[in-house]
């Protein structure tokens, strides 16, 4: 079978673990601080502090809590991602407003969510679906000129870049995701990359279960912490840290082969009936996966077909807003609904060979044809 997402290691990741272990202590330790002044240095930019936890769910629900989100107030946020962007923002006390997306790239579409406002919208939550960063410029301007905190869903877009600077040094807030099917991995993790030290602070803070050892002296008798917030056993472990750090070193090379397997795809699927390809510019996506839209309601078809040929598929997302959980009485969001319909991602990681690549896009053409 040839996987729709799976990671690439070797023996290099084996060997950072077993010196984690020799460490003595898994949890949170040396290794994650060295992670995280590593990814400062890959983001290139010593204004933004790089705080690492346990998942990039995690990274979400505490970048919005720093920044006072919370019951009562309301996150816009698309419809069309992983349940884990609204689930976050549910985990505040906040609601999640879904919105509709873009056809043409599945990003946020900035009109319906003005078209969605109200008095109790704190923030927006942009998913950068696929790696894709979409234009950050207007979607700031647009969330500044309302009033309204930007944490950005990045958990796909590691190592891509907007504007000449990398994705998560362009804004305020952006959320990663490092679990074992990303554009880097360490088994499970996340990062919130701020530029405000205050919300760096507090996200440090709620990651430790709110505890917080400043002004600790250690004498016979004193408390070593003082428990200041509301917080979550959110952390980094060494070991988790020890594989990214492995991972990170590798990002170029996997960044450059996800890029160069979506551009064959995207060239090949250009003129064949009934598929239709995303827009994406791979000069700064770096693409966590390939989605096309199948089109004529025969996406069933497609997979069945993909299936016998041993080649697997995926329909990332189903739409969150029909979710039993988040569904609202009357609500419809028509490119979503529409879209959810049509979405397929195929293979995509950098375990896949050339041969396989040509596989997948054969069966694709066979379809279509």
């Amino acid at each position: 079978m040839i996987r729709v997402s799976q990671p690439l290691t070797d023996q290099a990741e084996i060997e950072a673990l077993a010196q984690a272990m020799d460490l003595a202590y898994f949890g949170h330790g040396a290794k994650v601080v060295e992670f995280e002044k590593a990814l400062q240095d890959y983001f290139g930019d010593p204004a933004y502090e790089v705080v690492c936890v346990s998942s990039g769910t995690a990274a979400l629900q505490l970048a919005l809590e720093a920044l006072g989100i919370g019951p009562g107030d309301e996150v816009l946020a698309p419809s069309l991602t992983f349940v884990a962007s609204f689930q976050a923002i549910g985990a505040t006390g906040a609601a999640p407003v879904a919105c509709d997306v873009r056809e043409k790239d599945l990003l946020l579409d900035l009109a319906d969510a003005h078209r969605r406002l109200t008095p109790r919208a704190k923030a927006v939550m942009p998913v950068h679906y696929a790696g894709n960063p979409g234009d950050l410029a207007e979607l700031y301007a647009w969330a500044g000129e309302r009033g309204l905190k930007v944490v950005e869903d990045a958990a796909h877009a590691f190592g891509g870049e907007h504007g000449g600077r990398k994705v998560g040094v362009t804004g305020e807030v952006a959320c990663f995701s490092f679990d074992s099917l990303k554009n880097i991995t360490c088994g499970e993790g996340g990062a919130v990359v701020c530029r405000d030290p205050e919300v760096a602070r507090l996200v440090r803070i709620k990651r430790a279960l709110g505890m917080d050892r400043k002004g600790a002296t250690g004498a016979p008798g004193t408390s070593p912490y003082d428990v200041v917030t509301s917080g979550w056993r959110y952390h980094m472990s060494n070991l988790n840290a020890a594989m990214g750090l492995v991972q990170l070193g590798k990002a170029p090379e996997f960044i450059a082969r996800r890029r160069e397997i979506a551009k064959r795809y995207d060239q090949a699927f250009a003129a064949l009936d009934g598929v239709a390809t995303l827009s994406a510019d791979y000069g700064q996506v770096a693409p966590f996966i390939h989605t096309i839209r199948v089109l004529d309601g025969r996406r069933p078809e497609l997979q069945t077909h993909l299936g016998e040929r041993e080649i697997e598929s995926g329909v990332y997302y189903p739409a969150c807003h029909l979710h039993s959980h988040y569904r609202v009485e009357g609500q419809s969001l028509p490119v979503s609904e529409r879209l959810e319909q049509e979405i397929l991602s195929l293979p995509l990681h950098c375990a896949l060979s050339d041969d396989e690549v040509g596989v997948v896009i054969r069966a694709l053409q066979e379809f279509s044809a």
